[in-house]
């Protein structure tokens, strides 16, 4: 075996971290042939935001990509990244639903469980962990990585014993952000050893130029796994490229023995997919150290991008970085690995457009009371306690936060099968229904219509008619793709000088804009407005209830988050959207006589 052995993340964290975690089973599967003959120590290929993403933009069952990619990948484990007691969802879930998804997820092809906690409480691996141990598949334990006062080599090693004394049978140091420096990554490797006797492998993002370095330096420190990314959709918020880190150990005693002529082959595939996903691209594919100081992982830069388009607040994107730092020391210092980047980053964003903390989401609020877990260093008590307040709790939660979630499978169990009209349901299904609870009924409707596919834009044409120029004499209709507010839409100029619109094809449905449903509109007394573009979850009051100024009406889901709406004034409230509906930013949603 050679002395180090690499994990390829291209069909998970890849597209995640540079084209929002779009890419379909269908792009995989042609490349699993070889990929399977590369000799990987595994592909991560499930888990993080690929479930959510699969559901919610592809219409693809994510639980069938894994059946499908284990079938293509006999001779290589699959790897998947599960966030605890998270799992893949943003809130803790019981015992014995994490039992449940594990068991599954094994069932189903997963081969090495590498399990972390956004806060590196410990307390939160056990039940992932126990349950892993039982299904016989290989344990390991991750280390969120974060550059802050309370994050020091003794804190990490520390963790690292905790974790091998739950079971691991590997650690990993997962760099999100592009943090860990060549020679740091040495100092914590060798440390690391010299306490723990496990395997350990390093994942660390492209963004702020240093992989490469800090994955050499590593290995020269012992780690004997390195996570890297096939060239073509390596570097930039992503990672490493494979054939680089094969090329620089080949004839050193790291050679990984890897065939480079097949990995080229294997970059040219994957350079044609990426043209199929032109349009998700992060702009962010050269070194960004403003990261240094953001600490903004891979992933939620180019998705906070997106989010910002949602918003119509593109321009804001320095603004919410340097916020985010704020954001992160008031909450603790919490690595920013998801859920918790997601938690902050929102907030941040949230900040930005309202005035500091003015809107808390409810996920901000569970993560300063602690229901998330114990986090390295102590939060904004003025923070803190605008949190409690809200949430009615009169002081933060210090024990396990599962502790306090009775089993709930057998509940979510009944749901399904009420929301799917059948008496039996597969565990897998009642396993996704939890996972996204607001996202999976849609799913379920629509998963018969199988995956939407993604294909290659032909290139624009150089030079747009002139405006209110009309097309000359028999000419044929002229088709662009318009960007309003990050959502595409198809325009056709006619050759009697008018226009068709409607949105392009192939459009992500969390381009709001293009699919905001018309709210009725409002005839008199206060009117409510959505503060961001979302959706709408949940009413809080029923319709034509009396309600006061500053009540919370609706709750609006922005950015994967959940924000409460208040009412403007007091009066009988009207109801201008449904449930369900996307709407923009300062649409009326409701209005009080």
């Amino acid at each position: 075996m050679a002395k180090v052995q690499l994990t390829d993340l291209v069909l998970r964290d890849a597209h995640q971290s540079l084209l929002a975690t779009r890419m379909t089973t269908a792009d995989m599967l042609p490349a699993c042939p070889q990929l399977d003959k590369v000799g990987y120590f595994a592909l991560e290929a499930w888990g993080g935001a690929t479930f959510d993403s699969c559901i919610r933009f592809l219409n693809e069952d994510p639980w069938e990509r894994l059946r499908q990619l284990k079938k293509a990948l006999p001779n290589t484990k699959i790897m998947m990244l599960l966030r605890g007691q998270n799992l893949l969802g943003y809130r803790h879930y019981a015992d014995d639903v994490v039992t449940k998804f594990v068991e599954a997820a094994a069932k189903n092809g997963v081969d090495v469980f590498r399990i972390f906690d956004a806060v590196n409480d410990p307390r939160n691996f056990k039940a992932a962990t126990d349950a892993a141990k039982k299904t016989g598949k290989h344990v390991q334990a991750t280390i969120s990585y974060a550059t802050t006062p309370f994050h020091t080599i003794q804190s990490y090693v520390d963790l690292a014993k905790e974790l091998a004394a739950e079971g691991a049978d590997s650690l990993c140091i997962k760099d999100m952000a592009g943090l860990l420096k060549p020679y740091d990554a040495y100092d914590l490797v060798k440390a690391i050893k010299k306490a723990v006797d496990l395997p350990i492998e390093i994942h660390s993002h492209a963004t702020t130029g240093m992989s490469v370095a800090t994955l050499t330096k590593a290995a020269e420190a012992g780690a004997e796994i390195l996570d890297t990314v096939i060239s073509s959709l390596a570097m930039g918020t992503s990672h490493s490229p494979t054939e680089t880190m094969v090329e620089i150990f080949k004839g050193t005693p790291y050679d990984t023995g890897l065939d480079t002529n097949l990995l080229l082959e294997i970059a040219a595939y994957f350079r044609e997919v990426r043209k199929n996903y032109k349009k998700f691209e992060s702009s962010f594919l050269g070194a960004d150290t403003r990261i240094l100081v953001s600490q903004v992982p891979g992933g939620m830069l180019s998705n906070l991008e997106s989010q910002l388009k949602e918003q119509g607040a593109s321009d804001k994107i320095d603004e919410v970085l340097k916020e985010i730092a704020v954001v992160q020391k008031d909450f603790g210092y919490p690595p920013l690995v998801t859920p918790t980047s997601q938690i902050v980053g929102t907030q941040a964003v949230f900040n930005v457009l309202f005035g500091r903390y003015n809107k808390l989401t409810g996920e901000s609020m569970d993560l300063l009371a602690g229901k998330y877990g114990k986090c390295p260093a102590p939060k904004n008590p003025e923070v803190v306690k605008k949190a409690l307040e809200a949430l009615k709790m009169e002081k933060e939660i210090t024990h396990r936060p599962a502790d306090d979630i009775p089993n709930e499978f057998s509940k979510l169990e009944e749901e399904t099968k009420k929301l799917l009209g059948t008496d039996k349901v597969a565990v897998e299904d009642v396993l996704t229904y939890a996972m996204f609870p607001k996202v999976a009924p849609d799913f379920f409707k629509k998963r018969d219509q199988g995956p939407i596919k993604f294909t290659a834009e032909p290139e624009a044409p150089k030079a747009a008619p002139a405006a209110g120029a009309a097309p000359a004499a028999g000419a044929q209709a002229a088709k662009y793709v318009v960007n309003v507010n990050g959502a595409d839409y198809t325009v056709v100029v006619r050759p009697e000088g008018t226009m068709a619109i409607a949105p392009a094809a192939g459009a992500a449905p969390s381009q709001a804009a293009a699919t905001a449903a018309p709210a009725a509109a409002p005839s008199g007394g206060h009117v409510v407005e959505a503060p961001v573009a979302g959706t709408i979850i949940k009413y809080s009051v029923n319709e034509g209830a009396s309600v006061s100024a500053g009540q919370t009406v609706m709750i609006i889901e922005s950015m994967k988050m959940e924000l409460e709406i208040k009412a403007t004034g007091s009066g009988t409230i009207h109801f201008l959207v449904s449930t369900g509906t996307q709407v923009a930013a300062h649409q009326p949603v409701a209005e009080l006589k």
